[in-house]
């Protein structure tokens, strides 16, 4: 069970270990300015592997329970699944339901883990296997490893990496749990931290924040909902930043060059370098070239 990106590495390396007999995702979603739908990541990975797809809107329907069990499946693997299971559903596998989830729990419980490691300045994140309850990524944790988080690392880029790492995981633990040489642990539950889905406007930069955590805003928003300002009446997102020093008698939001001829914005403590900027309706390009093309971007005031 899984459909983002995050869940292809998972599905390919439990689909050359083991008898895969179906991929559960969620159901295609209209994307892009056109509106089609498109089909979850997941769904893709399991039609070239030839593995049967499901798209149930919802786990909670008789029928949806009726399905499950007619596949009569030793064990589920949940990565990003979408959906919370519930009880009839986690009774169905004799082995119960593993979840392969992208941060060391019990910190960063919930729906954007990574997202939360990286703005709260976390130096190392991971992955967790874990068997589920009835909770939100509250049951007992089988395998755990970490890694650190890398300077100017975006979300995308760390996830893509805890993927592959939550897949190898995985694949190590998985065998181990069958044949009853892991004891499960209980999470600490007084340590638990919450995440919650990403909204748009997550990504609004508020020039008053620290330049440090403006720096993490844009790397925690990347790919999406992107890192943003306006300027002129449109939406400026800031790809990449870093942390510089401030000008005296600037108040945030203020921007000034710097040199090598880019351009950097007063915050509430320091200022953020502009490093990678894309203007809406416009590709993403270097923030250099950007203000070439725009000189009059070097006295504008940023809204916070």
């Amino acid at each position: 069970m899984g459909s983002p990106e995050f869940a292809v590495p998972v599905l390919r390396a439990l689909a050359a270990e083991h008898d895969v007999i179906l991929v559960v995702t969620q159901p295609d979603r209209p994307a892009g300015r056109g509106r089609a739908l498109r089909p979850p990541p997941a769904k893709l990975a399991a039609l070239e592997l030839g593995i049967p797809v499901w798209q149930p809107q919802s786990l909670r329907h008789s029928e949806s329970v009726e399905r499950l069990q007619a596949a009569s499946p030793d064990v589920i693997v949940v990565a990003a699944f979408g959906q919370l299971l519930p009880p009839s559903v986690l009774a169905i596998p004799r082995a119960g339901a593993l979840n392969v989830h992208p941060s060391l729990l019990p910190r960063h419980r919930g729906a954007s883990p990574v997202a939360a490691a990286i703005l709260a300045g976390d130096s190392e994140t991971g992955v967790t296997i874990m068997l589920l309850d009835e909770g939100t990524d509250t049951g007992p944790i089988l395998a755990q490893e970490r890694v650190p988080i890398l300077p100017q690392e975006s979300r995308g880029e760390l996830e893509a990496r805890l993927a592959e790492l939550g897949a190898a995981l995985l694949i190590e633990a998985l065998p181990q749990w069958l044949s009853g040489k892991l004891r499960p642990m209980p999470q600490d539950h007084a340590q638990a931290t919450f995440t919650r889905p990403l909204k748009p406007e997550d990504g609004r930069i508020d020039w008053a924040q620290p330049a440090a955590q403006l720096e993490r805003l844009c790397r925690a928003m990347d790919p999406w909902p992107g890192a943003f300002t306006t300027w002129e009446g449109r939406r400026l997102r800031i790809v990449r930043g870093a942390v510089c020093e401030g000008q005296a008698g600037l108040s945030p939001g203020q921007v000034f060059p710097i040199q090598g001829g880019g351009a950097a914005v007063a915050t509430g403590e320091g200022a953020l370098a502009l490093l990678r900027v894309q203007l809406e309706g416009r590709p993403e390009m270097d923030a250099a070239a950007f203000v070439r093309g725009r000189p009059q971007f070097l006295s504008a005031r940023l809204p916070s």
